[in-house]
């Protein structure tokens, strides 16, 4: 379902704009060489701004430039990156002056650099040259409307959340499934039913209701509301996305994986659609788990790819390497993994004077960290990358020999990596040897296990 634009370049230099809503941009390009993408403030090749050169100098290296001067500012050795007879997929972010371009269906750059005067990035353009023709599918919004009748339209979601802007009169149905089509186990979220006055979430189209909230006037048959559902380990997010408010919130103690999603009208209703659910990592490109050491050379780090250490390397010392918006570096020790089936990483995180260890979801863009009884989200975080993945099961106050370091509490006390199996996720947290638990993150919530798997060298 998601709106592919199909594009095509000469051989000029001369860039297409089009205009982009958050901090990243999917893409398939097809060329023998030079496909160059634009990031800038307008629809204008003008200063500031930044370019990413994938498969210049004849298809053998990439590039990252600022304001169209050299020295470029990183290169990485791409030979063969592109392809003139078939479509290469890639993605490009940004996020707090760190730009990044990857292959798609793999989550550590190829090349990334770090800017320390960024700008607020609202265009991507993209062109070819220097003997190269392209055809690209550039990966948007997608924009329709749903007729006065209950049947679903279905597409795939991305990783975590669904992104839409709605206008219609009344009833925005929403179902988030794990197929294409109507079927048990579903959740359906009603936003603006019984003529525009409530709203409700409904499991698997039984009733009662498993929330339903007054909510008069919330839709609007001529301006867009602005709605962002967002699920994780079975809690259910209803927001606004203009003033963030949670419309609904419902946590179910049996989820299950959603892939799709369906939206539809009824009841004298017809609607206008808007949907942007890529949202970086899509569930179909989850991102590779921590490479064994015969692949570790694959994965060294790119050309200005930010870290604090250097890479430790599978079963050598291990080291805290800083990370920010889901980024994986490579050797990252894999924790455990999501309900969805996604890796978990292990990190570790500064809060309130702590330094404390939790987990990242790269297709969040972010990790989690327990504390105070609450879950708490940080774009900003350390990944362990290298050393030992043995984990020992333990119970109370019970610290093995050799337990890895993980951080220490506002209090000075030392804290342990510890890992437990949770409502089918197995989930990465902080061991308190004087609470004699394991504390994770799940939920939105701080979550006290007396028995657990400790990380040791």
């Amino acid at each position: 379902m998601a709106n592919v634009m199909d594009v095509q370049t000469e051989d000029n230099l001369k860039y297409q704009f089009y205009p982009v809503s958050n901090g990243s941009v999917q893409f398939k390009v097809r060329a023998p060489n030079d496909a160059h993408i634009a990031l800038t403030m307008g629809p204008h090749e003008t200063d500031p701004m930044y370019e990413i050169f994938i498969g210049g100098w004849g298809n053998t290296k990439s590039v990252i430039r600022r304001n169209r001067t050299t020295p470029d500012k990183v290169e990485s050795q791409t030979p063969g990156i592109l392809n003139a007879g078939e479509f290469r997929g890639f993605w490009i972010r940004w996020d707090n002056g760190i730009i990044s371009a990857g292959r798609e269906g793999e989550a550590i750059p190829f090349v990334s650099w770090v800017d320390d005067q960024p700008f607020p990035i609202a265009f991507v353009g993209v062109c070819t040259g220097w003997g190269a023709t392209g055809s690209w599918k550039i990966e948007d919004g997608q924009e329709f409307n749903t007729e006065d009748k209950l049947e679903y339209k279905f597409g795939p979601t991305a990783a975590g959340s669904l992104e839409f802007d709605f206008r219609g009169p009344h009833n925005c149905h929403v179902c988030l499934t794990s197929g294409p089509a109507e079927a048990d186990p579903m959740y359906e979220i009603i936003i603006g039913g019984w003529e525009n006055t409530q709203s409700v979430i409904r499991y698997c189209r039984q009733k009662p209701d498993k929330v339903s909230v007054p909510t008069p006037g919330i839709m609007n048959p001529n301006e867009f509301k602005k709605i962002l559902i967002e699920w994780r380990c079975g809690r259910l997010l209803v927001r606004d996305r203009v003033n963030g408010a949670v419309i609904m919130e419902w946590v179910d103690p049996n989820p299950f994986p959603i892939t799709h999603f369906g939206v539809r009208t009824g009841w004298g209703a017809r609607g206008h659609w808007r949907i942007k659910h890529f949202n970086g990592t899509s569930r179909e490109t989850l991102p590779p788990t921590a490479p064994p050491p015969s692949q570790a050379a694959m994965y060294a780090y790119p050309p200005g790819y930010p870290s604090s250490a250097p890479f430790g390397g599978a079963g050598g010392a291990p080291v805290w390497v800083d990370a920010s918006g889901g980024q994986v570096p490579p050797g990252a020790v894999q924790g455990g993994q999501d309900v969805s089936g996604e890796p978990l990483f292990v990190i570790r995180a500064s809060h309130e004077g702590a330094m404390l260890p939790g987990k990242l979801v790269p297709s969040h863009g972010c990790a989690y960290i327990p504390w105070g009884g609450k879950e708490h989200a940080k774009p900003q975080y350390q990944v362990l990358v290298g050393g030992p993945n043995n984990w020992v099961p333990v119970s109370g106050t019970n610290i093995p020999p050799g337990a890895v370091p993980g951080g220490e509490s506002e209090d000075g006390e030392p804290l342990y990596i510890g890992r437990v199996r949770h409502e089918g996720s197995i989930t990465t947290g902080k061991v308190q040897q004087s609470h004699g638990v394991c504390y994770i993150s799940f939920a939105g919530e701080e979550i006290a296990h007396p028995d657990y798997e400790i990380l040791v060298a």
